[in-house]
């Protein structure tokens, strides 16, 4: 890209381009009101996309970086245009309407950066994040632009502490299941929920948004050990920094997302999350990247790849340790060095530094430190790893002909077969939960809960929670065409398709049907032939959608969860 003034006083760049051939002076004007000089003008104009906001401790800290990439950007010559892009809690609207909102914010975030990138015809951007969302939104917008383009990562809160132990959200959650249950009073609740959540930062596990910084670090979008980095240490604003600096010799060097985003990148990033047993969103959020990069990539691909990537990080939700553990056991590209040597992950693939994989992880050692007690923790051994195959299982069946995703960490039963405890909604779903209406065995069945039913396909951390609060993650099950928390985990089944608002099975089902889960064979069924199932589906009546505001045009435009639940699949 040129980016010098041309001989007839016009600028010869993206941002600043000349109609007719007439320069386009009142543009030069508009942006000497915003700072720029004579010399800015054959500058490259480079948007920082922001996340930040007070609603959430994810983006609480983002200015921070912000402002240290718009300092890196000028001092490297290049002109930093901020502009905000919002976000939901997920943790602040979990278990409420305002759940409903959440995915729909990741085609909200990728709108706004494509509206604002191209609309100011800006060279390139560094989007910045905290919260779920934001990280699958900002890639959605990237690859759709596809110009010179870098994530940066708000960065992972730090562990909460009550009388030595560590605590995190899901802790909060969980703690509410354990005080319905009797196992903890009042005064133990209360001070569980002060110390969770001590700080800024995303949600310390392996849960979505660590998932989804992982997948971007393995994908080559972000710097190396950038993703599991602390918001509130030093090193994640000197990260921001030297993210900007990359993405100066980007821009100059013309490196586009269109040359990092490939399918090789998307199975780099499936390995990585079914290494480090990340969250089921992950699913959804790459299939949606890759519609959007022009990348085929399908359910059949993630039951491909986990069937051959072992579970060797010990996180959480399921497993002991936090995001800042993994980081000082090695990050991310600790893991995908071991990988990289099992011949599991295509090192050719390039990054936004202009390095190959196998180039970036060259000096990082073969196999992690050991601790003081001479074993390895958090990062284990390929050889002994937690779990021999991946986490994250497709299944299939007349309850999910278009599939459905199981998260099995910490699952010893990975088969149910029980009476379907019937909800059509959350909120119904948890009041049963707390009442202690739901018994051993059985299958709790929540609907109208996916992309076009919500609309929104809302998170189901309450009643998981609750569930494993109550000691019953080994003894029930629960499926539902809404999605998880990264921080869910028992023998749950999300995302099923075709879901309850269009017609899929899951909308048939009636209290007391029996219904297996079976992890092992991957299949996910309801016990009736195919003369009831038919007869029920003729009396069945779809419900009717909003009609007005975001959530009607969301239900109106968005696909199944089986394609990523993306709204410009048309």
């Amino acid at each position: 890209m040129s980016i010098d003034e041309t001989s007839d006083g016009s600028i010869n760049t993206r941002s600043r381009e000349v109609t007719e051939g007439v320069a386009r002076s009142p543009n030069r004007a508009m942006l000497r009101a915003v700072g720029f000089g004579d010399g800015d003008f054959g500058k490259p104009i480079v948007g920082v996309a922001n996340g930040y906001s007070t609603i959430t401790p994810c983006n609480s800290g983002l200015n921070v970086l912000a402002e240290r990439a718009q300092d890196s950007l000028r001092e490297v010559g290049a002109m930093p245009q901020v502009f905000g892009t919002i976000t939901i809690s997920d943790g602040i609207s979990m278990g409420t309407q305002g759940m409903k909102y959440s995915l729909v914010s990741r085609e909200v975030i990728a709108d706004s950066i494509e509206t604002a990138c191209q609309g100011l015809r800006m060279d390139g951007v560094l989007a910045i994040g905290g919260c779920d969302k934001n990280m699958p939104g900002a890639l959605i917008g990237i690859a759709r632009m596809n110009i010179p383009a870098i994530f940066v990562y708000g960065g992972t809160i730090k562990a909460g502490k009550l009388d030595g132990e560590d605590l995190n959200l899901v802790s909060s959650f969980e703690a509410v299941g354990q005080f319905n249950a009797g196992k903890i009073d009042k005064k133990r609740l209360l001070d569980v929920e002060r110390n969770a959540c001590p700080g800024a930062g995303a949600c310390g596990g392996m849960y979505t948004a660590n998932t989804m910084s992982s997948a971007f670090e393995a994908m080559g979008m972000s710097l190396p050990y950038s993703s599991t980095m602390a918001a509130e240490d030093a090193e994640k604003a000197d990260s921001s920094a030297e993210s900007a600096r990359v993405l100066m010799n980007a821009i100059q060097k013309q490196i586009l997302p269109g040359q990092i985003l490939t399918r090789e990148a998307f199975e780099n990033a499936i390995s990585v999350v079914m290494a480090v047993g990340g969250s089921t969103n992950a699913v959804l959020h790459l299939l949606a990247i890759a519609h959007t990069a022009g990348v085929s990539l399908e359910l059949d691909d993630f039951e491909r790849i986990r069937a051959r990537v072992p579970v060797f990080c010990d996180m959480k939700p399921s497993g002991r340790f936090l995001a800042v553990d993994l980081h000082r056991a090695g990050g991310i590209p600790q893991v995908m060095r071991m990988l990289l040597d099992r011949g599991l992950l295509h090192g050719d693939c390039l990054t936004i530094t202009g390095k190959t994989i196998a180039e970036t992880l060259a000096d990082v050692p073969r196999e992690p430190s050991r601790d003081e007690t001479g074993d390895r923790e958090v990062i284990r051994s390929m050889d002994a790893p937690l779990y021999d195959e991946g986490h994250l299982v497709i299944l299939r069946g007349n309850l999910a002909e278009d599939g459905a995703v199981a998260k099995i960490t910490g699952v010893k039963h990975p088969k149910i077969t029980g009476p379907a405890r019937v909800y059509d909604s959350e909120e119904n779903a948890m009041a049963a939960i707390m009442a202690d209406e739901i018994r051993e065995g059985d299958v709790i069945v929540v609907r109208y809960e996916g992309p076009v039913g919500g609309p929104g396909m809302r998170e189901m951390l309450g009643p998981t929670s609750a569930i494993i609060g109550k000691g019953l993650g080994e003894k029930v099950g629960l499926i539902t065409d809404g999605r998880f928390s990264g921080g869910s985990y028992g023998m749950v089944v999300g995302h099923v398709a075709p879901e309850a608002a269009t017609g899929g099975t899951i909308a048939l089902l009636q209290e007391g049907d029996t219904v297996t889960i079976d992890a092992t064979e991957r299949r996910l069924d309801v016990h009736l032939d195919g003369a009831e199932l038919e007869h029920r589906r003729a009396q069945w009546v779809p419900p009717t959608p909003p009609s007005r505001g975001v959530l009607a045009k969301y239900a109106r435009t968005v696909s199944s969860a089986h394609l990523g639940a993306v709204t410009d699949r048309f």
